[in-house]
């Protein structure tokens, strides 16, 4: 079993080892140092809030009635839940504030797994807990609730992130603490009415859902036509992790157009300024999306945002969008990049490990998530 999840507290007794937690993990200590805002939070700092929250947890008879496998998900999100915030806090107007630390906490709880050897599916399911933790306390009063909920809802089980807030609630003390379990209850309710509370919200196509997730006010029940005349795989990955030995066995009929390859040809080094490079390799793309051609973008596309930009480009020519993502270990994914021919510098892995946000199916018409770590 995984050191993490060796912690996750077992039937009949569900007994939690806090002294033994202290000591393993480096983040416990961050948390103790980290305050919080008194109105939200009477209950002291990060780390008594974590403890409560996970208290709350393994005593939820809901929790206790899940697999093992589960409970060890639930468990583990609930104690990484805000494992950003001492990374995000900070005084405003004479209040503490830890605003980004959901979204912050994805990264952060996706680098500590990975190095700790959690396996892809499990760590993915935890981060996307993290990642969306706050949002049953607020969703039902959002106008954009629909949209927000469907996009959970593919990366993550609701109804999971119902527990996982419902434990968020309880382990602190402040004022307003019935509207928070309120709102969670109709969180539930409006998940289940909108048929995703258990399971990814389903869409007549991959066309109607690409297209959902990009419009505004679109019907998500509505069987877009699909007008695309090309396609285009868009390499995703950490150096080291593989894409080109994929894209060379899998692909090896594509043309390719690699950010690595301009880099060397256009005598440019990874650390400095991209924009010729970006340039150059967005141009070759719009030949290839002018004439209907499909063609392989091998670069590492790290972040939501990264992609966001190439995925834009690409469906204005009516491309079809097929992200394939990989990632190896940190031994192996170290290793393989040392053994590059021009190998990345590690203060740059290092700064896109810092902004390592795995594709998930709201960004393209298809995602392949390859984890090898053998």
């Amino acid at each position: 079993m995984n050191e993490l999840f060796s912690f996750t507290p077992q039937p009949p007794g569900w007994k939690l080892d806090w002294d033994e937690m202290d000591r393993s993990f480096e983040w416990v200590r961050a948390m103790s140092a980290c305050h919080q805002d008194a109105v939200h939070h009477a209950e002291g700092d990060v780390w008594i809030h974590t403890r409560m929250v996970c208290e709350a947890m393994i005593s939820n008879v809901q929790w206790q009635a899940h697999s093992a496998y589960e409970r060890a998900i639930l468990f583990a999100s609930a104690l990484l839940h805000d494992v950003a915030k001492p990374v995000c806090t900070r005084f405003e107007d004479g209040r503490i504030t830890s605003r980004g630390h959901s979204r912050r906490g994805e990264v952060m709880a996706r680098n500590l797994l990975w190095r700790m050897n959690v396996p892809f599916r499990q760590r993915e399911q935890i981060v996307s807990l993290i990642r969306s933790h706050q949002v049953p306390f607020f969703l039902i009063e959002r106008d954009d609730r629909q949209r927000l909920a469907f996009r959970i809802s593919q990366t993550t089980r609701c109804d999971h992130l119902a527990l996982v807030a419902k434990a968020d609630a309880a382990g602190r003390i402040c004022e307003d603490k019935k509207k928070l379990f309120d709102n969670i209850d109709l969180f539930v309710e409006y998940c289940r009415e909108q048929r995703c509370l258990d399971a990814p919200r389903q869409f007549p196509s991959d066309h109607s859902r690409f297209l959902y997730f990009r419009s505004e006010d679109r019907d998500p029940d509505y069987l877009a036509y699909d007008d695309t005349r090309s396609e285009v795989a868009l390499m995703s990955g950490l150096p080291g992790a593989g894409k080109d030995y994929w894209a060379a066995e899998n692909l090896f009929d594509w043309p390719v157009i690699s950010l690595d390859e301009l880099r060397r040809e256009m005598k440019i080094c990874p650390t400095e300024k991209q924009g010729r490079v970006i340039s150059r390799a967005r141009e070759m793309a719009r030949e290839y999306l002018r004439s209907g051609k499909k063609f392989v973008w091998n670069a590492t596309n790290i972040s939501r945002h990264a992609r966001s930009r190439l995925i834009d480009l690409f469906a204005a020519y009516n491309a079809r969008v097929r992200i394939l993502y990989l990632e190896t270990s940190p031994d192996r994914l170290y290793e393989q990049n040392r053994r590059r021919d021009e190998a990345v510098p590690n203060a740059v892995i290092e700064r896109l490990l810092d902004q390592w946000e795995v594709p998930d199916p709201t960004e393209a018409h298809e995602v392949d998530c390859i984890a090898n770590y053998y």
